[in-house]
This record gives structure tokens, C-alpha cells and sequence, in this order.
């Protein structure tokens, strides 16, 4: 398979970035970049001082997003079990309630999806490198600078975009090393194949961390994986007597302070994404080796603190912080959890950890300041910052760097599929990255999201393009947590489309199933949301189910959750009665059908109006009981009952 030179790409781009340090953009009435009223956010809404002598600064989940987007926050996020009326599990006004906030806010705009629309139009954007690198260069002045702060990433940043598609991840390696981040986790990362894998980590100037990543046994014994290994740097096998593939935990000296990051990649990385990509790997929750390590790290290194830089999602992180003695804070990732306060756990030795999470897309920034002394922790201090675009002056260094990546030429070596014959996409060569991506499509007829556990406009579409390339009577969608927002009258652009499906494994497919067989799926995956043990659940939502209906009890045992599933014409899906279903993402087989955005990109064009809009007929929302009394949901379009 003909891949990348990732040292060539960077060195072709021949970037010769201007160093610059971005401003507050609303704070100054010259600021022509924007075109929110400068009143929408106050001057001192970054202002944030040091609160004692250690500032971890945290990101996580951008999933390739370089540029400012829109991003819809849920209106449903059902908690279960210990779960049930405890953040993340708020959404709306009970979320705005419980954390002291205020509606009509730039924090109610960034926390929830009230009122979204005029929101959007009131504060615009957010996230965006160059906007994030400009809030993190003032954070780390604001304490006293960069040799007392260390910024930490919690995964899911190499993948989600048409470009890092393109370049298998390495333009949002470079993007992360000028955004400074010192160290990271994994797990869409590991969704390239492993040679692409280490040898982005090898670019990557940071740590690359993960305690439970390990070598598999036959791998360790295998000549093929050690030149593997020897290529690209020592990457990949940290520690053969251990098994692990990359340093479990890192220590970093700052202002006086030894504070140790252990790395938790995503657990379930095995059976989520195809094995085909890291095939001498193995991935687990690892709890016992968790609390082992942390014991070691106790007792041999000494450290001021402990913290664990995670991509477990919120509610194992909770779970993992009162089981794992010696952890005083989680920096996590995984479930896209814009939680605004942390979650303050006891631990069994009834010690107090802090656990967070900071949202998806560059949207926020988490920031915790640790003021230590004679090796004990006085006092720990946490804020959320939403990145709100219009506010922050991009940097000049990173857009000049975005600017050129995009001006790439798409040509013959790129690969977007797992299929040769589909390795590139003979329509696009010649043409540059951006000319790709703004392309214009369609006009949405209504707001298009994805983020919520059961189905979103955005996968409405994704779900009638499949139906309507097999003539299927059902088609099925990945209910993952990342994809952008776009705003009712704004153009669908490919860029949209690409921010929807970039997976390195977006084949799709159509099959023969039983209603017997469609039903096991939905109560399979069903029961890997809402399974009340935290452990059991793998983070995501939903799959999403076009040209059919049915009625889901969220609180029920496994294959008792879901009733009444009807076609759209209201035909009764018949366990033994067959039906033709079309698909994408499939993990443990590689389908031939075409890529899942050349699909939709034809779809809509396809369908939309003499007008240009793009009109959803239907929305295949399915009917919830139980939940009348779950803070976890608001404003359901659908039915309950």
C-alpha cells in the first residue's frame, strides 16, 4: 500500500511560519476579523491568573478540526445506574442550573444547545489552532510563563477531517507541535496503519503515553515488528519486559514541582476500530496494572502530584478515580463532555480526585492550577475556558501553517481507503486541498447536527445517502461523537461532508439481515451506552437507523431495551423476515462498496431543490420511555412516552 513520506510532506510544504502572538480580537475596537458585536464578550472574559505555581492546560478530541467550527451540544445524554441526574448526564437548563450559569450567556452558547441558532450568530464560531494557540500563549503568560505550565491533549486529535484523511494524520502532528502540547494519548490515532502510527509519533515532539498499550506476546518475538520498531526511532516498544508499546507515564519538573501524567488510551480501542491497523497491539482497561502503577509511582518516583491523562470517557473516569488510590486529578476524553466544574470523587483511601473532561472540537480549553509546597498540594483550582473564535486573534504562525497545508495538491499517493482501487479518487487529483473542501453543494434546510444519543439531522443524511445507493430498506450509521454543526441557510460544503465520515475505513456496504439479526445489533449496541456499570460501556451513541422507527426503554436489561421497530411504511420489522440493510464503517470485515463521502457528496447534490436546498423529508427519531424524569434530556423532537 503506497503511503505518505510524512518527513517529505513537511519538508515539501517548505513552511516558513512568521512568528506571531495573537490578542484578545473583541477586546480592541480595531479588530476587523470578526463580525460578533465586541459587547458579547466582556474584556476580562481570558483574564486568568496564576493560582499558585504548577497550570496544566488541556485539550482533547479536536478530531482534525484546524479551523473554527460550529458544534451543537446535546440535547439528550442519558445518565444510568450512579450516572442517572449527575453531570455529564445534564443537559439545557438543568446543566446551566446546576453549575451557577446564567442563560443567554457565552457559557450557556458553549455548554448546551439552548437557543443554538441566535447564539451561533451572536458569538460566532468556536475552537479553530490558531485561535486555541492564542489562548494558550496568554494562559501560559498569564502564569508567569511557558516553564510553568504544561499542556496535555487527551486524544482523538490526528483524525476527523478530509486533509488529515489525506495526510494520514500528520498535518495535525505539526499542528500540534506548534500548538506546544507536551504530551498525549490515544485512540483514533491508532486507526492509521502501525507504521503510520509510529511514525507520527516519532514527528510528534511531545510524549506519546499509554499504560495499557501493549505489545502483543507472538510480536514481541517477531523480527518484522522489531525492524518496525527500529525505524521509527524505538517507537512502539517501550518496555519489552512489561509489554508496553509506549511509556506508560511521564514526569515533568515545573516551577520546583514533580508532577507525574500516567497515559490511559482509549480501553476498548480493539473491539471499536478495525484490528487490521494495529495488528501486534493489544488495548484494555487495565485497572489492576493502573493501580499497581500508581502504586510504584507512590513509593520509587516521589512526585508532588499524580494525574491521569485519560481517554476512558467521563463516567469511567469516575469509576477509575474512586478504585485507583493516588490519583489527585483525571484530565479525560473519549465522550465529548463539556463539563464546566469537576467531578470531585473519593477515592477508597477516602482521598479526594478531581476528575474532568474537556468537550470535542477545540471548543474548550481545561485549565487546572496546582499551588504546591514542601510536597504536598495547598489547594487546586480549576476553570473551563470556551473558545469562543471571534474573540481571539489567530495566531500568524499556526494559520500560516494551516494556509499552506491546504494549499496542498491532491495526487495519486494519496490513500483513502483500505480498497486499491479506491486508494484515490481519480475526480480530485490536481486539485488543492481547499478547492476540494469549499466545494458548495447544497443549502440546509434546517439546523444539520450530530451530537446526541439517538439520531441527529447530520445522520438523517448520512443514513437516506446509503438508503438510497443500495435501494435499501434500512440503513445503519456509527453512532460516533464527532462531526460539526451547520447552521439552517448556510452551504453544505464537502468540507462538512469530509468532517462527518473521515474514517480510514469509510467503505460502505449493503447485506441481507434478519429482523431477528437488525434487532441483536441495536440491543447490542444499545446496551454499550446504557449499561449501568460504566466498565461495560464504550462511550459513543446510538447507531443511527434510517427508514425505520422503534421504541427504545433506555433503563431496561439487555435484548428488553428496544419494541415496536416499524419500517417507514409501517411494516412491523418480523424476526424471521429479511431485509436489506446498508452500511458503513464495517470493523472486522473491508467491504468494496464506494467511500462513504463520495456517497453523500453525491446524495446531496442529487437531491437538493432548484433552489439549492437540501430538504429532509423525515427524521427517524426513535420513541423513549422511562425518561420523563432524566435530566439528560430536553426539547426530544422525537416521541416519549
Amino acid at each position: 500500500m503506497p503511503t505518505i513520506d510524512r518527513r517529505t510532506f513537511l519538508k515539501l510544504m517548505g513552511l516558513s511560519a512568521t512568528a506571531g502572538t495573537g490578542l484578545l480580537a473583541a477586546c480592541s475596537k480595531n479588530n476587523t476579523s470578526t463580525s460578533a458585536p465586541e459587547a458579547a464578550i466582556s474584556d476580562d472574559f481570558y483574564d486568568l491568573p496564576m493560582q499558585g505555581n504548577v497550570r496544566i492546560l488541556h485539550t482533547t478530541d479536536f478530531h482534525g478540526q484546524l479551523q473554527p467550527v460550529y458544534f451543537r451540544e446535546p440535547n439528550v445524554n442519558l445518565g444510568v445506574g450512579d450516572a442517572l441526574g449527575r453531570p455529564p448526564h445534564l443537559v439545557g437548563n438543568k446543566l446551566l442550573t446546576a453549575m451557577n450559569l446564567k442563560p443567554d450567556t457565552p457559557e450557556s452558547y458553549a455548554y448546551t444547545y439552548l437557543d443554538f441558532e441566535n447564539a451561533a450568530a451572536k458569538y460566532g464560531k468556536t475552537g479553530g489552532f490558531p485561535q486555541m494557540k492564542t489562548l494558550l500563549d496568554l494562559l501560559r503568560e498569564q502564569a508567569g510563563g511557558q516553564q510553568n505550565t504544561v499542556t496535555i491533549d487527551g486524544g482523538d486529535l490526528w483524525q476527523g477531517s478530509g486533509t488529515s484523511l489525506w495526510t494520514r494524520g500528520v498535518d495535525m502532528v505539526e499542528a500540534s507541535n506548534i500548538l506546544g502540547i507536551d504530551v498525549m494519548v490515544g485512540h483514533w490515532e491508532f486507526t492509521y496503519n502501525e507504521s503510520e502510527v509510529l511514525s507520527n509519533v516519532a514527528l510528534f515532539k511531545g510524549d506519546f503515553i499509554g499504560q495499557n498499550v501493549r505489545v502483543k506476546e507472538d510480536s514481541l518475538m517477531d523480527d518484522k515488528y522489531t525492524e518496525l520498531v527500529d525505524k521509527n526511532e524505538g517507537r512502539g516498544l517501550f518496555d519489552e519486559d512489561v509489554g508496553y508499546a509506549f511509556q506508560p507515564y511521564v514526569i515533568k519538573e515545573i516551577n520546583g514541582a514533580k508532577i507525574c501524567i500516567v497515559g490511559q488510551a482509549f480501553p476498548r480501542t480493539g473491539n471499536a476500530n478495525p484490528p487490521e491497523f494495529f495488528p501486534d497491539w493489544s488495548f484494555g482497561l487495565r485497572e489492576d496494572d493502573m493501580i499497581e502503577l500508581v502504586q510504584s509511582i507512590r513509593e520509587n518516583e516521589k512526585p508532588d502530584a499524580i494525574v491521569l491523562l485519560s481517554h476512558n470517557g467521563m463516567d469511567v473516569d469516575i469509576k477509575m478515580a474512586e478504585r485507583v488510590p493516588g490519583l489527585n486529578a483525571v484530565f479525560g476524553g473519549h465522550t465529548h463532555d463539556g463539563v464546566p466544574e469537576p467531578i470531585k470523587v473519593k477515592n477508597v483511601e477516602g482521598h479526594e480526585c478531581w476528575v474532568t473532561n474537556a468537550g470535542s472540537n477545540g471548543k474548550f480549553l481545561g485549565v487546572m492550577d496546582f499551588d504546591i509546597a514542601d510536597g504536598k498540594i495547598k489547594s487546586m483550582h480549576y476553570n473551563m475556558m470556551p473558545v469562543i473564535s471571534d474573540t481571539l486573534e489567530a495566531d500568524k504562525e499556526m494559520q500560516a501553517y494551516i494556509d499552506q497545508m491546504r494549499a496542498t495538491v491532491y495526487d495519486e499517493n494519496i490513500v483513502e481507503s483500505r480498497v486499491e482501487k479506491m486508494f484515490y479518487n481519480k475526480s480530485r487529483v490536481g486539485k488543492t486541498y481547499a478547492d476540494i473542501l469549499d466545494e458548495k453543494l447544497a443549502i440546509a434546510d434546517r439546523l444539520l447536527y450530530r451530537r446526541g444519543n439517538f439520531m441527529g439531522t447530520w445522520d438523517q443524511i448520512l443514513c437516506n445517502a446509503l438508503r438510497e445507493e443500495y435501494d435499501a430498506d434500512v440503513a445503519m450509521s456509527a453512532g460516533v461523537r464527532w462531526g460539526t454543526t451547520t447552521l439552517k441557510g448556510d452551504w453544505i460544503t464537502m468540507e462538512d461532508v469530509m468532517t462527518q465520515c473521515a474514517l480510514t475505513y469509510g467503505e460502505t456496504y449493503v447485506t441481507e439481515m434478519t429482523g431477528h439479526d437488525l434487532m441483536n445489533i441495536l440491543e447490542q449496541v444499545a446496551d454499550n451506552l446504557f449499561d449501568p456499570d460504566p466498565y461495560l460501556q464504550s462511550g459513543g451513541d446510538m447507531v443511527r437507523v434510517g427508514g425505520m422507527d422503534y421504541t427504545m426503554d433506555p433503563s431496561k436489561p439487555l435484548y428488553e431495551r428496544i419494541t415496536d421497530a416499524r419500517l417507514d411504511s409501517g411494516h412491523l420489522i418480523e424476526a424471521t423476515e429479511t431485509y436489506k440493510v446498508a452500511g458503513w464503517a464495517q470493523v472486522n470485515n473491508t467491504p468494496e462498496g464506494r467511500l462513504m463521502w463520495d456517497v453523500v457528496h453525491d446524495y446531496i447534490v442529487k437531491n437538493k431543490g432548484k433552489d439549492d436546498v437540501l430538504t429532509i423529508p423525515k427524521i427517524n427519531h426513535p420513541k423513549l420511555v422511562g425518561v420523563s424524569e432524566n435530566p439528560g434530556i430536553a426539547d426530544y423532537p422525537g416521541e416519549t412516552g
